[in-house]
């Protein structure tokens, strides 16, 4: 295969997978639509840089065990799923008040406080480590290079598609955010169905398995 066609198949497998909806996006898609265009680009780095960390572990090894060990894949799964529970009460107690914004004009949660959360839900979902290890070593190529420095930059550059598809994402749905924000009622049905995702993204990721 020619760098044109590796290059090639790299890419638009990586844009096909980011593009299609899945736990992240929909984590990304309910934080703009809640909180403005500031936070949902917020959380969509926060998410990035949490895949960051499987990258990196599956480079050296580490992603390895938690598809071969069931008790390291059930004990992060599960730390996960009380995560995402704890964002979905969160949010089902606000009761709208999430949305509204200070007296300055600014949503009430921080671009830093959604980073960091992004970060989280990223870094404890062991399915993404398994995606890693799974998409990566497709595309390891011989004599370019150690296999562990190959895994890495395969993994910053499928990050970095992630990087502007979601960011493409956040602006598309920061264009509902002052319509949601400036309804009371609206921003109680929203909380509830933020709270809703979570839950949902909690109960896929517990009856989620290893293979």
């Amino acid at each position: 295969m020619s760098d044109l066609s590796f290059w090639f198949l790299f890419f638009s497998t990586a844009l096909a997978l980011n593009i299609a909806p899945g736990p992240d996006l929909l984590y990304i898609l309910t934080k703009t639509i809640a909180n403005g265009r500031k936070v949902g680009v917020a959380s969509a780095l926060g998410v990035c840089t949490g895949a960051l960390f499987h990258v990196f572990a599956a480079a050296v090894g580490l992603s390895a065990i938690l598809v071969s060990s069931a008790l390291a894949f059930t004990v992060v799964k599960f730390v996960g799923v009380a995560y995402l529970l704890y964002l979905a009460w969160d949010s089902f107690k606000s009761a709208g008040t999430s949305l509204q914004v200070s007296a300055d004009g600014q949503p009430k949660e921080s671009a830093w406080a959604a980073f960091r959360q992004g970060v989280l839900v990223d870094i404890l979902n062991p399915k993404v480590a398994i995606f890693f290890m799974a998409f990566l070593p497709q595309f390891v190529r011989e004599g370019q290079g150690a296999v562990p420095l190959q895994l890495v930059y395969l993994g910053l550059l499928v990050i970095a598609v992630a990087v502007v598809v979601e960011v493409l994402y956040v602006l598309l749905a920061s264009k509902l955010t002052n319509k949601v924000r400036s309804s009371k009622r609206l921003s109680v049905w929203l909380d509830r169905t933020v709270g809703a995702v979570f839950v949902a993204l909690g109960i896929k990721l517990a009856v989620s398995s290893s293979r």
